[in-house]
Parts: C-alpha cells; sequence; structure tokens
C-alpha cells in the first residue's frame, strides 16, 4: 500500500511545500544565471522512469558548452563552471527537480535516473531499478554518491528496490541532509562527475 499510494501522495504533498519554501532560492538562482550565462537555465535531458519510460529531468545548468577545434565537447571537468561547482557542492542544482517530483516523473526517493543509453547495458537483475519511479535522493546516494564503483551503486539501486519502505525513505532523506551539509562524495575518485557506465564486468 506504502509503495502504490501513500509514497506517491507523501511525494506530492512533500515536493510542493519544498519547492514553496525554496522558491526565493530558486528564482535567485534563475535570475542570476540568465544573467551571467549564455546557455538555458535550465539543464534537460531524457532519462529513463518507471518501467524504463523516458521524461525529461531538469536541473539548474551547471556545465557550459564549450567544444574543441574538432567541434566536441570538452570533458566535464572542462565545462564545470565556477558557479556550477557551488550548486553541486550544496546539491542546489537538483532544485528543479521538485516539479519532477510534483508531475509525477520522479520520487523524492528513488534509485537515480541514469542515461536512456544505458538501458540495453543492465543485467536482468540491474534493471529492477527501473520497478519504481527514479528520486532526487537514493539509497545509493546516502551510501557514497559518485565516490563508489557502478557494480555497487546499481546493487544498492536494487536493494532499495527489494526493501522500500516509509522508514527506509526517512532514514534516507535525512541521510541526505547531512550528505549535503557535510558536502561528501559529490565526485568519483578520478572525474568531476561519474564516470560513463559501459556494462557489468561479471
Amino acid at each position: 500500500m506504502y509503495v502504490n499510494f501513500i509514497k506517491r501522495i507523501l511525494d506530492f504533498t512533500l515536493a510542493l511545500t519544498f519547492f514553496l519554501l525554496l522558491t526565493p532560492v530558486f528564482l535567485g538562482l534563475y535570475f542570476y544565471l540568465a544573467l551571467t550565462t549564455e546557455e538555458p537555465v535550465f539543464f534537460k535531458q531524457l532519462r529513463p522512469g518507471k518501467n524504463g519510460e523516458l521524461f525529461y529531468i531538469k536541473k539548474f545548468r551547471t556545465m557550459n558548452e564549450k567544444r574543441d577545434l574538432k567541434n566536441e565537447l570538452l570533458s566535464d571537468e572542462e565545462r564545470l563552471t565556477r558557479v556550477g561547482k557551488i550548486l553541486r557542492k550544496y546539491s542546489l542544482d537538483e532544485i528543479p527537480q521538485l516539479l519532477n517530483v510534483i508531475n509525477g516523473d520522479m520520487s523524492l526517493v528513488g534509485p537515480r535516473p541514469l542515461l536512456p543509453e544505458y538501458l540495453p547495458l543492465y543485467t536482468k537483475y540491474q534493471n529492477k531499478r527501473h520497478e519504481v519511479r527514479p528520486g532526487i535522493t537514493g539509497w545509493a546516494q546516502v551510501n557514497g554518491r559518485n565516490a563508489i564503483t557502478w557494480e555497487t551503486r546499481l546493487d544498492l539501486d536494487v536493494w532499495y528496490v527489494q526493501h522500500i519502505s516509509f522508514f527506509l525513505d526517512i532514514r534516507i532523506l535525512f541521510m541526505t541532509l547531512l550528505k549535503v551539509f557535510n558536502n561528501n562524495d559529490v565526485a568519483s575518485p578520478t572525474h568531476a562527475t561519474m564516470e560513463k557506465f559501459t556494462g557489468s564486468k561479471m
């Protein structure tokens, strides 16, 4: 009952409340980015949601679109802006995703929505992460975030799907707040963002 009914009600109610409370921050960041960057304020990208259905995730833009002489995008490290580093440090770039939760594309807690190109790379076990709505935060995010391997991250996602409960969600939300304030595990050990998933080696 919690997964199929109560969780969605709580998601909508809490996301709407958080968004209203954060409206001054949201508007401040929006106008600041609009005045200081040439690219669109919002970063929108297709991501697979529940049952693999695609939707557009929304985030504040943290990287520019600079390219090399071959017209290929520079690395994430080179494109990450100074303001973007601050937004990521305190997870402020995630605020627009509250709109995704309100719309029903996402949940406050669940496996993070990854790239559509990863879908054919998952094992049958790993693909279980799509049995629930993706989340702004999740079990993998509070247990290592970008600092853990892909296999561990996907295992944690599936573990969450198999053990989902109200009290687990509350625990994850509380742990997320601690992670944000302590600024832990934002980047992987070798990249500014997580390396691309190329499939499990097992």
